[in-house]
């Protein structure tokens, strides 16, 4: 699946029609679905409580903040690229600090060709953030399990005086007796001693 074929949810936070206006030129309906904005910060951050976005424009500075902050935090929790425009004569100070954290930018005002390279940046960041997300859900999800059957030994260890490796073996056996998962094992054993 190529890159034009893929959905992108896009939050734009501008306090300009104008810029808005000229920036949905680049955001075809077709790929970037929804396209939410917000006028201020505090705006977005209503905005986001509801749902992260995969993509994000800040065009700084904004009524009740600069914005800055903003991206570089919505960039560091989660899989959202973001793209500051920042002012020419701010851009050497806003793109280094920006930078280390992951957030692209580029100074006003953007030729067009400068827009369509940064778009393009900005959607292979996100299928490469989605392929991290891919191979961490297993892990975190494993994790999940071990911690829920850790969870269950204890409690058999407790309730029924068994040793840990008594309990693990009871807890496997149960599992590949019943065609079952451990976790599932782990939960009946919580619902149950607790």
């Amino acid at each position: 699946m190529s890159l034009q074929e893929r959905g992108y949810s896009v939050l734009v936070v501008s306090a300009s029609e104008r810029f808005n206006a000229s920036l949905r030129e680049f955001l075809p309906e077709a790929v970037y679905s929804p396209i939410v904005t917000a006028s201020s910060v505090s705006a977005a951050e209503r905005e986001w409580a509801q749902r992260p976005f995969d993509l994000m424009f800040v065009n700084c500075p904004l009524p009740d903040d600069a914005g800055v902050r903003f991206a570089m935090d919505r960039c560091r929790t989660g899989g959202t690229v973001a793209l500051l425009f920042v002012a020419a004569e701010l851009y050497d100070q806003v793109s280094g600090r920006a930078g280390e954290r992951g957030v692209y930018t580029l100074p006003k005002p953007v030729p067009r060709g400068a827009m369509v390279r940064a778009l393009k940046w900005m959607t292979i960041t996100r299928e490469r953030l989605r392929g991290f997300e891919k191979k961490v859900q297993p892990i975190e999800e494993k994790m999940e399990e071990i911690r829920l059957v850790n969870r269950a030994k204890w409690l058999l260890i407790r309730e029924r005086n068994m040793t840990e490796p008594d309990a693990h073996r009871y807890i496997a056996r149960q599992a590949m007796d019943r065609c079952i998962s451990k976790r599932a094992v782990a939960e009946e054993i919580i619902r149950l001693y607790s």
